[in-house]
């Protein structure tokens, strides 16, 4: 699928600040907690944020449903600090869930394994300090994490379980093992990420190794590294911050269509997050950047969707994708020749991707040299297709 959306959003965009972390630091744990009794996001409309992915080219997306701070964005029965306590009293993950089947994008659910407002979790984090809570009982609070997860997979049908916060110390890696396996039972298909278990190393995101659950590596505001042995996605915010901030800092298209070829060229997925309004909304500058993104794939998706890295590791002139008898060149730094190594295929033609004009090429012992004096000058990237058959 190689791209989806991820969407960070909840009380916290009434104040503008960072979801979670800004709890007993930006606001005050007493009256973050209370934002919930303001939140009324009458402008929501699923259809809407499906709508938007899907027209921007992504194929799925991924909610956060709760994040380190415990509300949640369904009508859970385990915890009355959720949607329906609160004026709007709509089942917003019921919603997406059913938009995204309506319109055929695949959903999944993000669900933070900490929770720094649950009496049973022993920490939580007041002024960028880990505190310990008096009376907290892990043995407590893993049934109702497991009770969270359950009604995720029965009762909203997730796909994609991508667990956060097992960092801190209170999540062992047996936990992390039990949780994984406990969750599959439940769904086989499931897709779960790395951050199940203690085995994630920094924000790269590379799992330590493969005594480790997880289904697939999270490298966090940054393009992973080139790794076709093992599934891993990228999630990168299109502003600064991954809750809404007014006047946040916004990518622009070229560089978000940089970043996705750039992931999918080191077969990695890019899931983009957005992150909506106080109101419901997504602001429109996000959608303008969407827009411009899904157009472009329009045109170039063939060379994006259903494709693997490779087969040339990321260069600084841009990277390869390749999908059965065709490699696709996206020169994302203009360059008039480029040379691709030990290209053990023959070659049959070398084309511009859109127009279908001729690429002057040759070949020597040490590969394919491309020259591109006389291809189409303009915005990069620039798409090459070179069709092969095998030896």
């Amino acid at each position: 699928m190689r791209f989806g959306m991820f969407i960070h959003w909840g009380p916290v965009a009434l104040r503008g600040t960072e979801i979670g972390w800004s709890r007993g630091n930006q606001v005050p744990a007493d009256e973050y907690d209370q934002l919930y009794k303001e939140f009324n996001p009458v402008n929501f409309n699923a259809e809407e944020w499906v709508r938007i992915a899907k027209e921007a080219g992504m194929k799925y997306i991924i909610l956060v449903t709760k994040h380190h701070d415990g509300f949640t964005l369904w009508d859970s029965d385990f915890t009355d600090y959720d949607i329906m306590a609160g004026p709007f009293k709509r089942d917003i993950v019921k919603e997406l869930s059913d938009a995204c089947k309506k319109q055929g994008i695949l959903f999944g659910t993000y669900y933070s394994i900490l929770d720094w407002r649950h009496p049973d979790y022993p920490i939580e984090l007041i002024k960028g300090r880990q505190t310990e809570k008096s009376g907290a009982d892990m043995s407590r609070y893993i049934p109702f994490l497991k009770g969270q997860v359950r009604e995720l997979i029965e009762k909203y049908d997730t796909n994609i379980l991508w667990f956060d916060g097992e960092w801190e110390e209170p999540w062992t890696h047996e936990m992390g093992m039990e949780l994984y396996a406990w969750a599959r039972g439940l769904k086989d298909e499931l897709l779960i990420n790395n951050r199940v278990d203690k085995g994630r190393d920094g924000m790269e995101g590379v799992s330590k190794s493969a005594r480790f659950a997880g289904d697939f590596e999270t490298p966090e505001q940054r393009v992973g590294a080139f790794n076709t042995e093992t599934p891993w996605e990228s999630c990168i915010t299109i502003c600064k911050q991954w809750a809404w901030k007014p006047n946040d800092e916004l990518k622009s298209a070229d560089e978000c269509i940089r970043m996705l070829l750039q992931t999918v060229g080191g077969d990695g997925n890019l899931l983009l997050n957005v992150s909506p309004m106080l109101d419901g909304r997504i602001e429109q500058r996000q959608i303008d950047v969407l827009e411009k993104i899904g157009a472009w794939l329009e045109v170039y998706g063939e060379t994006v969707y259903g494709t693997r890295g490779g087969p040339i590791p990321p260069q600084k002139w841009g990277v390869t994708t390749q999908k059965e008898s065709s490699i696709f060149v996206h020169v994302l730094e203009r360059n008039d020749r480029i040379l691709l190594p030990h290209l053990k295929k023959h070659v049959r033609s070398v084309t511009v991707f859109s127009s279908g004009k001729r690429v002057q090429h040759s070949t020597s012992s040490k590969g394919l040299k491309l020259d591109l004096s006389d291809a189409p000058v303009g915005d990069m990237p620039l798409v090459i297709e070179i069709k092969t058959v095998p030896f």
